[in-house]
C-alpha cells in the first residue's frame, strides 16, 4: 500500500467539497427564486422545494464534506443529485456533463471511503474494544 493511500479521502473531500461548495454559494446569492426559477425552466415541479434542497445539499453538505462529518450520507446525497442534473437537466438538453460525471465519481468515490483519518469526525469515534 502507498503511504498517501489513507488520506485519499482527504484530497476527495477536498476536491468534491469545494466544488459543491462554490456552486452552492452561486445558487445561495441567486436565492431560492432564482434557483427555482432555473429548475423551472428545465420543468422541475415543486422548483421552489428542490431549490432548497439544492442549496442545503451544495453549502452545508459541502461543508460537512470538506470537514469529514457525515461524509458517506452527504456524498451519497451529493451523488443522487449528480445523477439527477445529468439526466434531466444535461443529456436532454445536449449539454456536456463532464463536471456534473467527474463530481458523481467523486461522490461515489467517497461513500466507500468514508471520512478518512484527517477529518474532524475521526475525533469522535469511538476505539474498538
Amino acid at each position: 500500500m502507498n503511504a498517501l493511500t489513507p488520506y485519499a479521502a482527504f484530497f476527495m473531500r477536498l476536491a468534491v467539497g469545494g466544488v459543491f461548495l462554490i456552486h452552492g454559494i452561486a445558487k445561495f446569492e441567486r436565492g431560492i427564486s432564482g434557483t427555482a426559477h432555473f429548475l423551472t425552466s428545465l420543468g422541475f415541479p415543486f422548483a421552489s422545494l428542490f431549490a432548497v434542497i439544492l442549496i442545503v445539499i451544495e453549502t452545508i453538505g459541502a461543508v460537512c464534506v470538506l470537514l469529514g462529518i457525515w461524509t458517506r450520507a452527504w456524498a451519497a446525497v451529493m451523488a443522487v443529485e449528480m445523477v439527477i442534473a445529468i439526466l434531466a437537466a444535461k443529456l436532454p438538453n445536449g449539454g456536456n456533463f463532464e463536471l456534473e460525471a467527474l463530481l458523481l465519481a467523486g461522490a461515489v468515490t467517497l461513500v466507500a471511503l468514508g471520512d478518512g483519518p484527517l477529518s474532524i469526525a475521526v475525533r469522535f469515534k469511538q476505539p474498538p474494544s
